[in-house]
C-alpha cells in the first residue's frame, strides 16, 4: 500500500498551483513557481502550503496558505508566527491567506487580522480570509479550480445532490483526480444524508464508460465482470485504489482538524486493509473530539 506521503493540503494545490494561485490572490498573471518546504525549526506544526509566486507588479513573493477544518481563536497568532518565520527564512514579501473550510458554530468572529500593543510598541499581521461557504460552487467548476473539486458540497450552493454528482463526474474524469472521491464523499456527508452519499459515490458504468481512460483499461484487460443493474465485476487494482484514497481522505481530516496530533494516528492506520473499516474512520473524523476518540474507533473493531 502506497505511504501516506505528499496527500493533504499540498497534495490539493499541487493539482494546478497556477490556477489556486490566481483565485487566492486574484491577480490575473500571476505565476506559481514552487511549492517549498513550510517547516520551520521553531514550530512544531507545519503551516499547510507555502508557494514560492510571481507576478510582473509584485515580482517575487511567497503565498502562504492555511487551510483550516474549523476556524480557531488562535488562528490570528498563528498566521503572525508563519508570515515572520517564512519572511526570515526566504527573505520575500508574504501573502498570508486563511481558508476556513466548515463554518464556526455559536457566535465566533473570525478576524482577518493579528494586533497587539505594549508600551507604545504595535504588532500588526493582516491575513486574506476566504470562507469557503461563501464561495459560489458554480465557480470551481467555471474557473476549473481543480483544488476545491472536494469541498464542493461545503460550499454555497454545492450541498444539492445534482451539483455533488456534477463533482463526482470532474473527479471521475481524470485518473489522477479519482483519490479524492473519498474526500468529496466526506464533505458531502456534511450537508447531505449519509445514504445518499453512498448511493451518488457508487460506480455508474455509464459514467465509467464516458471516462477517458476506460478504453485503456479495456484494451489491457483489467476490466472484469458484467453490469447487472449495477457493477458487480471489479477493476484489477481498484481495490488498492480505493484503500488508498480513503487514506488520502482520512489523512487530510486529522490533518486540518487536529494538525499533528492528528497525522500522528497515520502509521497506525495505513496498516489497515479493511475498506469497511476505514470508510468508517473516514466518516468518524467528522464527529471525533480528539484523536483518540478516533483510535477507538479502529481499536475496537
Amino acid at each position: 500500500m502506497t505511504k501516506a506521503a505528499d496527500i493533504g493540503s499540498k497534495r490539493l494545490i499541487s493539482l494546478s498551483p497556477d490556477t489556486w494561485v490566481k483565485w487566492v490572490t486574484q491577480i490575473p498573471d500571476v505565476q506559481a513557481r514552487e511549492i517549498l518546504s513550510s517547516e520551520f525549526q521553531w514550530i512544531s506544526r507545519e503551516s499547510d502550503v507555502l508557494v514560492r509566486a510571481y507576478s510582473p507588479s509584485d515580482g517575487e513573493f511567497l503565498l502562504l496558505n492555511e487551510l483550516q477544518l474549523h476556524y480557531k481563536v488562535q488562528m490570528p497568532k498563528r498566521m503572525l508566527a508563519y508570515a515572520a518565520l517564512a519572511i526570515e527564512k526566504y527573505n520575500l514579501p508574504v501573502y498570508p491567506v486563511l481558508i476556513n473550510i466548515i463554518p464556526p458554530s455559536g457566535s465566533l468572529e473570525i478576524v482577518n487580522r493579528y494586533e497587539s500593543q505594549f508600551r507604545g510598541l504595535q504588532t500588526r499581521q493582516d491575513y486574506r480570509v476566504i470562507n469557503l461557504w461563501e464561495v459560489d460552487a458554480e465557480i470551481v467548476f467555471q474557473e476549473s479550480l481543480t483544488s476545491l473539486i472536494p469541498f464542493v458540497p461545503v460550499l454555497r450552493g454545492g450541498g444539492e445532490e445534482t451539483i455533488v454528482r456534477e463533482a463526482l463526474q470532474v473527479l471521475r474524469a481524470d485518473e489522477k483526480l479519482s483519490e479524492l472521491e473519498n474526500l468529496l464523499a466526506f464533505f458531502a456527508t456534511f450537508v447531505l444524508d449519509t445514504q445518499l452519499v453512498q448511493q451518488i459515490m457508487r460506480w455508474d458504468m455509464a459514467v465509467l464508460r464516458e471516462s477517458p481512460w476506460y478504453q485503456q483499461i479495456l484494451q489491457e484487460g483489467r476490466l472484469e465482470g458484467k453490469q447487472e443493474g449495477r457493477l458487480e465485476g471489479r477493476l484489477e487494482g481498484r481495490l488498492e485504489g480505493r484503500l488508498e484514497g480513503l487514506i488520502s481522505g482520512i489523512s487530510l481530516g486529522l490533518e486540518l482538524k487536529f494538525g499533528n496530533d492528528g497525522l500522528a494516528l497515520m502509521p497506525e492506520i495505513i496498516r489497515i486493509e479493511n475498506v469497511e473499516l476505514l470508510e468508517e474512520i473516514l466518516a468518524a473524523v467528522k464527529t471525533a473530539n480528539s484523536p483518540d476518540d478516533l483510535r477507538q474507533v479502529y481499536q475496537t473493531n
